[in-house]
């Protein structure tokens, strides 16, 4: 009979086929299981430390539950619990898993990137990078070729420093993460005695307050001055954040200043970036900037191509032409339709044809809705209105400002689930009492102004 620990078990094999070794013995080889609940479908897991969590809900959650929806079935929730593992015993208290202290020496190697006293040799430096994600399978179309292009130049001539630091932008979902990657595989592999990392600016704020805690801020710049290519995806990430940025800020200058290559992504340009210091900006901007566009429907088509190849579907034609035509935004989408397609018709046993394809195109659109954040929506009432982002965000009271302004407010608290302080402090730090106002003055004009209310419905549509 199988047990839970059995389809575990199977969930890590399907996994690991996924990834490169190196990556499932640091990720997922730590990782024990606890339990499985039949009633509520939950797998519990045991992971050694808060930031083993964060960095598998940051890189591989979308692995994780594709692999436990194959296993266990549909709407499997995983549940993490903390525990250090020593000898594959697991040591509790009550009912919730009690973070043992290791030696030094045991807990570097579940918190990498970690913070070294010494400088270790490339041949063994953890990069990070996901190496599935390389130049091979990054198709290329008009709206990559730049950015592209400039990646290979960067892996293949190190030494050359025209496009240092090389800051790229785009909207989300549409292969800033990928085509990082790609270039640190292919600098590891041209030239394996670079020193790659990769590293998100959420996880590197996480490790700078953790060194911080410490009192192991030296040994935290001391690391990353010693990088020969220095990854950091998502910026914007940093806004507001003085003193991550203070750090950072350092460690750009003396990289830099040594000759290392910097990378940065963002999901705007530089100008655009708001709560950042003047100083770290005009940084940004020293090397090459390259925008990374939506992808077009030629690049759209060859992807889906090439995903449904690679899951091995039987797909028609004019099934990839309608959804290359109808999901327009970004690489991710595509993505996520594809793994729904695979999964509906694996789960219900159904062929794949163009009204099927209809059918979870219209699922994945309520989805992507669900999912909007405060800066997609600026964004759309932004092009309604015919206003910029700092008109919005800015202080003027004119009364057409003011009015995308407060549609802005509402949209964002009946889309996101925000709170109403942190729609507040996105939409130019105003104050809990003025996104209120916003909020009900909105109200009031939908109740009393049909035209109104039909307007912020096609808004809405287009979202």
């Amino acid at each position: 009979m199988t047990t839970p620990q059995d389809q575990w078990k199977r969930c890590l094999e399907l996994i690991r086929s996924r990834l490169n070794q190196q990556q499932f013995t640091t990720w997922f080889d730590p990782i024990s299981f606890k339990s499985y609940d039949f009633q509520t479908k939950e797998v519990a897991i045991y992971v050694p430390s808060q930031f083993f969590y964060e960095y598998l809900e940051e890189h591989y959650r979308q692995l994780i539950y594709l692999a436990l929806y194959h296993v266990f079935g549909k709407d499997t929730r995983l549940v993490y619990q903390v525990a250090v593992i020593q000898n594959e015993v697991v040591r509790e208290e009550g009912n919730s898993a009690t973070l043992l202290r290791e030696p030094a020496s045991s807990r570097m190697h579940n918190r990498a990137p970690g913070v070294m006293h010494t400088i270790i040799p490339a041949s063994d430096f953890e990069s990070y990078l996901n190496h599935a994600q390389n130049f091979d399978n990054f198709l290329e179309g008009m709206s990559n070729r730049l950015p592209r292009s400039v990646g290979q130049s960067v892996a293949d001539y190190p030494a050359r420093k025209t496009f240092n630091p090389l800051f790229i932008y785009g909207p989300s979902g549409c292969g800033k993460t990928h085509l990082v990657n790609a270039i640190g595989v292919r600098l590891r592999q041209q030239h394996p005695e670079k020193r790659v990392l990769y590293v998100s600016a959420n996880l590197f704020q996480v490790q700078y307050v953790d060194a911080r805690l410490n009192n192991k801020t030296n040994d935290f710049i001391h690391f990353y001055q010693s990088i020969d290519c220095l990854i950091v995806d998502d910026v914007q990430e940093f806004s507001g954040k003085e003193k991550t940025m203070e750090a950072f800020f350092h460690i750009f200058n003396h990289l830099h200043l040594n000759g290392r290559q910097i990378i940065m992504t963002s999901d705007r340009p530089p100008v655009e970036l708001k709560d950042v210091e003047e100083r770290m900006l005009t940084r940004f901007k020293w090397g090459m900037l390259a925008e990374l566009e939506a992808p077009d429907k030629q690049l759209r088509r060859d992807i889906l191509t090439r995903l449904v190849r690679k899951d091995g579907l039987d797909i028609s034609e004019d099934v990839i032409d309608y959804v290359a035509e109808h999901l327009q935004d970004n690489v991710r989408e595509l993505e996520g339709f594809v793994n729904s397609m695979l999964a509906y018709s694996v789960v219900n046993g159904t062929h794949i044809d163009l009204e099927f394809a209809k059918k979870i195109l219209k699922a994945n659109t309520r989805y992507r809705r669900r999912a909007l954040t405060i800066e997609d929506i600026m964004e759309a009432v932004c092009r309604q209105y015919k206003v910029t982002n700092e008109e919005l965000c800015g202080q003027s009271r004119k009364a057409e400002f003011v009015m995308a302004r407060q549609v802005a407010m509402y949209l964002a608290q009946k889309h996101t689930g925000d709170t109403v302080k942190h729609i507040g402090h996105i939409i130019g730090r105003r104050t809990h009492a003025t996104v209120i106002h916003g909020i009900q003055t909105i109200e009031a004009k939908i109740k009393s102004n049909p035209t109104f209310k039909k307007e912020l419905k096609d808004l809405e549509k287009k979202m």
